[in-house]
């Protein structure tokens, strides 16, 4: 696993760097998706998820869903189209476990891709060190607590 900045970024993920995005292969044509940690600890606490309903369909570089904190609402943009099969309906009720476990318990939505192979831009974990460093140093963020 890949640590920048004292973010911890799994090597089985694939990343969206710029928006600070994860996506998990399922192995069935779908993916999961999720904030990144270091999303997470930039947005600060979470109080609202607001996902796309199950069966809408995104276009690339949209929001499947919008995430708010004390500081700071915004857009979740999905790297392709896809169409949402399911939204984490506990992360609606309890926002916060996508700052306590960002990769597990705290992921956002669920998709099928519009096209085989839509994921084959991103990031993998085993590449992201040098790419979120350079991202976060931008951003002139210090890092995860």
């Amino acid at each position: 696993m890949a640590t920048v900045r004292g973010c911890d970024l799994p090597d089985d993920l694939l990343y969206d760097v710029d928006n600070n995005i994860w996506y998990r292969d399922n192995g069935d044509g779908t993916l999961t998706l999720g904030m990144t940690a270091v999303a997470s600890a930039m947005a600060g606490e979470l109080v609202a998820f607001t996902p796309k309903k199950a069966g809408r369909t995104v276009k690339a570089g949209k929001s499947c869903a919008t995430i708010e904190s004390g500081k700071w609402v915004g857009p979740a943009k999905i790297a392709f189209d896809a169409d949402v099969i399911e939204v984490n309906e506990d992360l609606s009720s309890n926002p916060k476990m996508a700052n306590a476990d960002p990769y597990g318990g705290g992921w956002l939505v669920k998709v099928k891709p519009a096209e085989p192979g839509a994921a084959d831009g991103l990031t993998p974990g085993s590449a992201v060190e040098g790419p979120y460093e350079a991202k976060m140093a931008a951003d002139e963020f210090a890092g995860c607590a």
